[in-house]
């Protein structure tokens, strides 16, 4: 399933990403969960230098459009809390809670030099704390001794705590960004300018 979202520059566009997961919030409601930018967000945080923002879901390759958490899904996230108990979120020393795959390409983008130069890395997966802080995973090359690199594995560490962490993009724009796209680049140039 893809999220749908619109931006200011682009009035009568809507655009879409891939959903990486479907997450209960503390006030009950189910909503999409999206790499956006420097974090994994809801779909009611979206938010962009655009004044990007929400619009539904769809399901893909269909003209099926809806604006809240499919029936299963919701079912789905019901029977884990039934099965494992609610995590207690509010207790930062808790420690790890879930560790999610990322199945949708998402891949982090590092820059030491004001994006003169890019590195990207597939994210592995994404660690939620008690805290209710989740954690890109990226593979710390020097410490791989095995591969595939699987979730969980002791070479995997935080992207967002890396010094040169910059943000996230699902795999279409990070191809565009490794082939050099002139629009991915100004893209990236336009948020470096807006941070």
């Amino acid at each position: 399933m893809e999220l749908l979202y619109a931006n200011d520059q682009h009035p009568d566009t809507l655009f879409s990403v891939k959903i990486l997961a479907w997450a209960r919030l503390e006030n009950g409601e189910t909503l999409a969960m999206v790499p956006w930018l420097r974090k994994l967000a809801s779909a009611h945080e979206l938010a962009d230098p655009l004044n990007g923002r929400w619009e539904g879901y769809r399901l893909p390759e269909s003209d099926y459009l809806f604006c809240e958490a499919p029936p299963h899904k919701v079912q789905e996230l019901d029977a884990a809390v039934s099965f494992f108990g609610k995590p207690a979120f509010d207790n930062p020393g808790r420690g790890l809670v879930q560790e999610i795959p990322d199945t949708i390409g998402t891949h982090a983008v590092f820059s030491e030099d004001e994006f003169e130069t890019l590195s990207l890395m597939e994210v592995v997966s994404w660690r939620l704390y008690g805290d209710g802080t989740a954690r890109a995973m990226v593979a710390d090359e020097a410490a791989v001794t095995q591969t595939p690199v699987l979730p969980g594995d002791h070479c995997l560490v935080p992207a967002q705590k890396e010094p040169d962490f910059r943000y996230f993009f699902q795999h279409g724009i990070a191809n565009r960004l490794k082939e050099h796209d002139p629009e991915a680049l100004a893209a990236i140039a336009m948020l470096n300018a807006r941070q």
